[in-house]
């Protein structure tokens, strides 16, 4: 299999600032861009639906108009396009499988609605095990994307849990903070156990041995990591609150957020977890979603 990332694309702002922010990861990591379209995806202003032949041209013209910027964005990129036959999630989760990043765009409503990323984003993370980014527009994206990205970086934050396992989610955030040449910031929201939090006369010193302990069990948890990626500046944060709010806190000053999603047979489906949900729909930078047992 070549290696290459993937941007699905809809005709919207939000998916032409995805296929940008794709072009300049694609360029960052040395790898071609394959940019597609799924025909069925469900109707936007955007798209025609006035016959499958010319919805058919409307989609090849909407891609080579997108394959165009981007080619003038990176002159040297290698980038191909498709268009997919069938229904978005399962189309998009296809193409996922064979790639090393899915990026897709997310519908920026103001700082304090965050993200409406529709079902299409939902089921396309929860139906692919391989990342999936989700890249917000400007809230006022009709002078098209940013110019293209060419370091430094900007923090790259990673949102873990002390209690779980999650090689998978650390792997990717070490990597990549390590190809941008950025600070890695790891924040772990925690709370007190519900038999002590209530306690307003707690002694002092009980808080700051539990937080300790946390601190102890953060530091444990990236020392492999650190020692694997020594050149990755890393910053612990373990946050007194809700993990959810304390991790979309500290994205609006940082240019990646990684969170993760278990992996999970079910048949009622995929569960994405209430806490990577907020930060999906409440970050203004793009989020990383990687699947982990």
């Amino acid at each position: 299999m070549t290696r290459h990332l993937t941007a699905g694309v809809d005709g919207s702002p939000e998916s032409r600032w995805a296929a940008a922010w794709a072009a300049d990861e694609a360029v960052l990591r040395n790898l071609p861009l394959r940019i597609v379209h799924a025909d069925d995806w469900p109707v936007s202003v955007a798209v025609p639906v006035d016959g499958f032949e010319t919805q058919h041209r409307w989609s090849d013209e909407m891609l080579t108009e997108v394959t165009n910027n981007l080619r003038e964005r990176h002159p040297g990129l290698e980038i191909t396009t498709q268009r997919l036959s069938a229904r978005p999630p399962a189309a998009l989760a296809a193409e996922a499988s064979e790639a090393e990043l899915l990026v897709l765009g997310s519908r920026g409503l103001s700082r304090i609605t965050g993200f409406l990323i529709g079902s299409v984003g939902l089921a396309t993370i929860g139906a692919t095990e391989r990342p999936v980014v989700l890249v917000r527009a400007a809230e006022q994206p009709d002078d098209g994307p940013p110019p293209a990205r060419i370091g430094p970086y900007r923090d790259l934050i990673v949102g873990v849990d002390v209690n779980q396992s999650c090689d998978a989610l650390l792997a990717f955030a070490f990597d990549e903070a390590a190809r941008r040449g950025c600070t890695l910031r790891a924040v772990y929201g925690w709370s007190l156990p519900p038999v002590l939090s209530p306690d307003p006369t707690l002694d002092q010193g009980v808080r700051r041995e539990v937080a300790a302990e946390v601190g102890r069990a953060l530091a444990d948890l990236l020392m492999p990591w650190r020692q694997k990626f020594p050149s990755v500046d890393v910053v612990e944060r373990a946050l007194v609150g809700a993990p959810g709010e304390q991790l979309t806190y500290c994205t609006t000053d940082a240019d990646l957020v990684v969170v993760g999603r278990r992996i999970r047979k079910s048949p009622l489906g995929a569960h994405i977890g209430p806490i990577t949900h907020a930060v999906i729909h409440h970050s203004p930078a793009p989020v990383a979603v990687v699947a982990h047992d």
